[in-house]
């Protein structure tokens, strides 16, 4: 690593992103990711590439990985005429050891999908959302333990348990009301501020920080917050304090990011039906937002491992990795993979699962035609991040098929198609 450390900086700094271009497909990153963010310019020996790889470093590779058979796994999961699209990309001790595209941006395009494809991340927003509101407490502006009446007006609870819920309990999903709380008005148009005080009429699931039930609208009054408090938008807010300082140059919180994006992944269902790509959930953007590459998603991957430091500090990231609450119903939804995962719980926009005895975090996305997931090792510095364009739940065993190799479990083929069945596909 240390003989060519030298020479890569050198080729980075003399020639930029026009160097980097002839060497990794597709539009590059305009702003340099920043230091302790590497990026590699040579492919592996190991491994073989097509048209639309997309090799983004090597040296911190275990050994313990067999990339030729993830990728042969994830092409024939690709056969499925339910998938259109994927990008996967894989982190090991801290650095970006794979990152590839497959199938198409758009069902019988022929537009391949890159390390630079656009796709919606879905409630992988949370985590990104969860780390904005790290920054805040860190500027002094608010503190987890903080009412969130003080800083969300347009949230009410049932008996004004608004005036109880702290800001870590609004981040664990713990306001009391039974999970999901007015989607469905939400996705027929109605405002989402008119829906989160609606709230106060809900379900009541147990008292005020009590107990975790998911949310989308509730979840949302974070972005409120961050207006508040920032006296500007949530997306410029983002972009300010993480996307640009993160170098991630594809990661947008909005309807009209996707579509200006260079390559963008189109939503799908079924077997390659195109379906519109519409506003409700980017209404919430604090919940379900944000948009993003996978190129963009291994940079966020690092970061959450301590590979930004100047950006989210150790203890910002300690802060939101942090276990809440504990969620039994995820262990339900996880039935599939009890050999694997226990003792699930919320921390702050992120899930914790006990993997094997091994703590990560972890989360998954969906919405209308999209998928999204990311597991992490923080101790080893490890990690996996899937996004692909269609409602195919297989995709969530990708992370598993290669935590298996890390962790020298034995193969339980998760991504075969013929092997096991898709899990739960919800965010």
């Amino acid at each position: 690593m240390d003989r060519i450390a030298l020479p890569i900086t050198l080729i980075i700094v003399a020639l930029g992103t026009l160097a980097m271009a002839s060497l990794i497909s597709g539009p590059l990153p305009s702003v340099a990711a920043p230091k302790g963010l590497t990026i590699s310019l040579s492919p592996p020996d190991d491994v073989a590439t097509t048209d639309n790889a997309e090799i983004l470093a090597l040296d911190g590779r275990s050994g313990l990985v067999d990339y030729n058979e993830i990728d042969r796994r994830i092409t024939a999961l690709m056969e499925v005429e339910t998938m259109v699209g994927l990008a996967v990309a894989v982190m090991e001790n801290g650095e970006i050891t794979f990152a590839k595209g497959y199938g198409e941006t758009l069902h019988d395009s022929g537009e391949p999908v890159t390390a630079d494809t656009v796709f919606r991340w879905a409630s992988l927003s949370k985590g990104v959302t969860a780390s904005m509101i790290g920054l805040l407490v860190e500027d002094g502006a608010l503190s987890f333990d903080d009412r969130v009446a003080e800083y969300a007006p347009s949230l009410r609870l049932p008996a004004r348990g608004q005036n109880r819920i702290s800001i870590a309990d609004l981040l664990s999903h713990r306001l009391g009301i039974e999970r999901n709380a007015l989607d469905n008005r939400l996705e027929d148009g109605e405002d989402p501020f008119i829906l989160r005080t609606a709230l106060a009429s809900h379900r009541v699931a147990c008292p005020p920080g009590t107990c975790h039930r998911y949310q989308n609208i509730g979840f949302d009054a974070a972005s409120e917050i961050v207006q508040n408090l920032t006296r500007q938008s949530f997306e410029a807010s983002l972009e300010d304090r993480l996307f640009r300082p993160l170098g991630m140059s594809t990661a947008s919180v909005s309807r009209r990011g996707l579509f200006e994006s260079a390559s963008w992944a189109r939503s799908h269902r079924g077997a390659g039906e195109e379906v519109e790509v519409v506003e409700p959930y980017y209404r919430i953007p604090a919940a379900g937002g944000v948009n993003g590459s996978i190129r963009d998603l291994a940079i966020w991957m690092q970061a959450q491992v301590n590979g930004a430091p100047e950006v989210l500090s150790p203890d910002l990231l300690a802060a939101i990795h942090q276990p809440q609450a504990r969620t039994e119903r995820e262990d339900r939804r996880n039935r599939r993979y009890a050999e694997r995962i226990s003792y699930t719980r919320y921390a702050l926009g992120w899930r914790v699962y006990d993997y094997a005895g091994r703590t990560v975090i972890t989360h998954r996305g969906a919405v209308r035609g999209y998928r999204a997931m990311i597991m992490i090792d923080p101790a080893r510095r490890t990690g996996v991040a899937v996004l692909w364009n269609s409602g195919n739940g297989r995709p969530f065993g990708i992370p598993m098929d290669i935590f298996d190799q890390l962790y020298e479990l034995p193969d339980a083929n998760w991504i075969d198609p013929e092997a096991n069945p898709a899990p739960d596909s919800s965010g």
